[in-house]
């Protein structure tokens, strides 16, 4: 999932092609309505496994970057000016975590995966940092990372 937010552009990050809507993910995660809707993380990874997500800085609107869900336990995340790095994910406590392979700390990233007004958010797993990312698009196209594993 992302880490810190880009104000560059990320032009040719993500391949276009066939988009999977935002709105048909949310509708495919169940969920009572309310105007904030906790997601589990399985029901998240279950909806975004194989395909491409891309995330905005909330309320901003600037790229954060694209991550592929290569399954559930493994994902490519990619920011302009950094290339590709491969990421671990875990689902503790209700949460979504990624330990991507260039953290110096080998600490995880861990997010709450929510539905708000109609929208897929992410909110930073950290009550001391407020970081809402929401998904802009999804799409089933890969980010031609060199040397994206098999499994």
């Amino acid at each position: 999932m992302p880490r810190v937010p880009s104000n560059a552009p990320c032009a040719g990050s993500v391949t276009i092609g066939k988009a999977v809507g935002v709105a048909t993910l949310i509708a495919a995660i169940p969920f009572a309505a309310h105007a904030q809707t906790r997601i589990t993380p399985e029901a998240f990874l279950a909806a975004v496994q194989g395909k491409t997500v891309t995330f905005h800085d909330y309320p901003s609107g600037i790229l954060v970057g694209t991550e592929e869900f290569l399954s559930r336990k493994l994902s490519v995340w990619r920011m302009e000016g950094r290339g590709c790095v491969y990421g671990q994910i875990t689902t503790p406590n209700g949460q979504i975590c990624f330990l991507y392979d260039d953290d110096p700390d080998d600490v995880p990233v861990c997010w709450w995966t929510f539905e708000h007004e109609g929208r897929l958010m992410v909110r930073l797993a950290n009550f001391e940092r407020r970081e809402i990312q929401e998904v802009s698009s999804i799409t089933e196209d890969g980010l031609n990372c060199p040397s994206t594993p098999i499994n």
